[in-house]
């Protein structure tokens, strides 16, 4: 008896052994897989996700005990879309309101937006202005549906620059001005002088930008600037790169003009928005630069941006158009490192266009082509943030490591790219991060 008590004593002493924890898996089978980076898919293959990585690709069964099976059915499997070029704040509202609503209304058409762009497959975005960081806090936290965010934060801008919201017609203010509305929202900043700039570089990267966007040329939908003119003189466009240096982090600048372009380039800027008008000799030297060029395939189509008929706006637009075919031809000329974005905004309508808007590259790319820039090649883009990246690790390709973000494709885009215009019918199961946000499979 007394041997029993002793033992059970000793029982009680022992350290509590807990077993290992089962990772969450999902397996895909029967499966074509385009990987984000080659052109040829690897056929019949299975594809394991365990938790938010991917764990296995095979063409080979996969044994998972406890995994949740998706028979693909002989679809294609292929990683989340991104775009370099988002505007989460913008997707869903036209640019006047701005003006005349509240953070709270416009936070939550930012929201809505969000969720949207996710589910059409677009599982990361690079925002490249506007206050964005409560959404992306709150997706991250799990708490909200949408993509993942690179977030730039506010714009910032010169007076009369394209980030500055007032009409023309506003009196001149005193020095050491009260801060406009949309400054105080967090959607724009505007910065004379060097010290000025250096302070609200910091302010975004306090925040917890991942990237700054600074106004270096015209813009179409403002009301003041021409799109020929240089915003920013070289010493204020150096002092934001190097700020944003100092943070081991980048600067990306919006400028259509070539004017704009070079000026950015001067200063060390690594990543232009736009560009549509471009020469041929700022085209070599983006090339000798090696900086990125994001352009958006902004045509005077049928999708155009809706101005008035001979307005300012509708001017700076066809100026801007004009130039679009013959910068891609320019950029896969001299094999410049081009990103994707589409820079869609004013509307819930134009904005499910995204996917449309990709589809529009086969003007000048193979389908495999045009589906790297969006996958892989965008995140190259993405990681030049360094250790201000909000998602460390490999992402925008299918292979063992990397983050699961994940469409199945009914159909083949390498051979049909038009599938990708219609992501309601043809993405029929769309994951982010390991977790499954569709799935119309029976």
């Amino acid at each position: 008896m007394k041997i029993r008590l002793l033992l059970f004593a000793l029982s009680l002493c022992a350290p509590v052994v807990f077993s290992e924890e089962v990772p969450v898996r999902t397996l895909f089978t029967n499966v074509h897989v385009f990987d984000g980076v080659y052109e040829k898919r690897i056929e019949n293959a299975n594809v394991l996700i365990e938790d938010n990585l991917i764990a296995n690709v095979s063409s080979e069964p996969i044994a998972a005990e406890g995994a949740t099976v998706i028979d693909g059915g002989g679809r294609t499997l292929m990683p989340g879309l991104t775009d370099a070029h988002w505007h989460t704040m913008h997707a869903h509202i036209a640019s006047m309101e701005v003006l005349v609503n509240d953070i709270g209304y416009l936070t939550l058409a930012g929201a809505e937006a969000a969720e949207a762009t996710l589910m059409r497959g677009f599982t990361a975005v690079r925002d490249v202005g506007g206050p964005v960081f409560g959404i992306k806090k709150m997706i991250d936290e799990g708490r909200y549906v949408g993509p993942r965010i690179y977030p730039s934060g506010a714009y910032v801008t010169q007076t009369s620059g394209h980030g500055d919201f007032r009409f023309p017609t506003v009196m001149t203010r005193k020095d050491g001005r009260e801060l406009l509305d949309q400054e105080i929202m967090g959607w724009t900043l505007i910065a004379d002088g060097v010290p000025q700039v250096q302070r609200r570089v910091r302010e975004n990267l306090m925040r917890g930008a991942s990237q700054i966007k600074i106004m270096a040329g015209g813009g179409v939908a403002s009301l003041s600037d021409p799109l020929d003119v240089r915003q920013y003189t070289l010493e204020e466009m150096k002092a934001a790169v190097d700020t944003a240096a100092t943070w081991n982090t980048y600067v990306t600048v919006h400028a259509y003009s070539d004017v704009a372009v070079r000026g950015a380039l001067e200063a060390g800027v690594q990543s232009i928005e736009h560009g549509q008008m471009i020469t041929e000799a700022t085209a070599k030297l983006i090339k000798k630069k090696g900086a990125w060029l994001c352009l958006q395939p902004l045509l005077n189509d049928e999708d155009r941006i809706p101005f008035p008929d001979g307005s300012f706006e509708q001017q700076k637009f066809l100026a801007m158009t004009d130039g679009t075919e013959k910068a891609y031809e320019l950029a896969k000329k001299y094999d410049l490192k081009v990103a994707f974005g589409t820079d869609l905004q004013n509307g819930a309508e134009i904005a499910a266009k995204q996917g449309k808007s990709l589809a529009k590259l086969k003007m000048w790319y193979e389908p495999w082509e045009l589906l790297k820039m969006a996958t892989s090649t965008n995140y190259e883009l993405f990681k030049m943030s360094g250790p201000r990246d909000p998602y460390p690790g490999a992402n925008g390709v299918i292979k063992e490591g990397a983050l699961a973000d994940i469409l199945l494709v009914d159909g083949n885009p390498l051979k049909d790219i038009d599938l990708i215009a219609d992501p309601e019918k043809n993405f029929v199961v769309i994951m982010k991060d390991g977790k499954i946000y569709k799935n119309t499979l029976k």
